[in-house]
């Protein structure tokens, strides 16, 4: 099963927001985009190199040689402890050149669940689909263990988690992430239920997903 239909995965920018797996969601992303177009993989923050895509940091006729021979290439600047920050070559032109870019426009140390300070998402101008990731292993635990920048130390809820996506108003798409139980699935169920954009929960482990609204 494909999760791009289902995210409505378009051309052109899209941007991966929040916690709970976005890096795999890149990746899945990626390996799904690249049977139909070629694909750039990026950061507007930081993230780590990965090892399975040919990583270019250089201008135009680097990414574009690159991209013609592998389909998917990995764009970004060189930064502190082997990370890339955003590629020299802007996300506009990122675009003419590639069919998808796929952008991590946030960090969440690894937690399943995200809240954004005021300089976070560095989302893309040109993006034209922004996925908030949520991770559901993060529900029914203490905020301070599995929300990165939550500011108070509740039990995490769909309900609580719903009113601040709501809130902060970002992604267009929300995908619950790691739903490989029937109580997975009712707590997605009380989140989705909640928001107003359309939401698709599964598990990228599994492959499987379904749409919930």
């Amino acid at each position: 099963m494909k999760i791009s239909p289902l995210l409505h995965i378009g051309r052109g920018v899209t941007a991966l927001i929040g916690g709970g797996g976005k890096t795999t969601l890149l990746y899945t992303l990626t390996e799904e985009l690249r049977k139909t177009g070629t694909v750039v993989l990026c950061t507007s923050t930081h993230i780590r190199v990965p090892e399975r895509y040919p990583l270019v940091t250089g201008g135009t006729e680097e990414l574009c040689s690159t991209l013609a021979r592998h389909g998917a290439v990995c764009a970004g600047t060189p930064a502190e402890d082997g990370k890339l920050t955003a590629p020299p070559i802007s996300f506009e032109e990122l675009a003419r050149l590639a069919d998808y870019v796929l952008v991590e426009a946030d960090g969440a140390k690894g937690l399943p669940l995200k809240l954004h300070a005021a300089h976070e998402p560095v989302i893309p101008q040109n993006a034209q689909r922004v996925v908030l990731v949520v991770g559901a292993d993060g529900f029914g635990k203490p905020l301070s263990q599995v929300c990165h920048r939550a500011a108070e130390d509740s039990i995490a809820t769909p309900e609580w988690l719903a009113r601040h996506i709501s809130a902060e108003g970002y992604g267009d798409r929300v995908f619950i992430n790691k739903v490989e139980s029937a109580e997975d699935y009712a707590a997605a169920e009380g989140l989705a239920s909640r928001l107003a954009c359309p939401v698709v929960a599964g598990s990228l482990h599994q492959g499987v997903y379904t749409c919930l609204r």
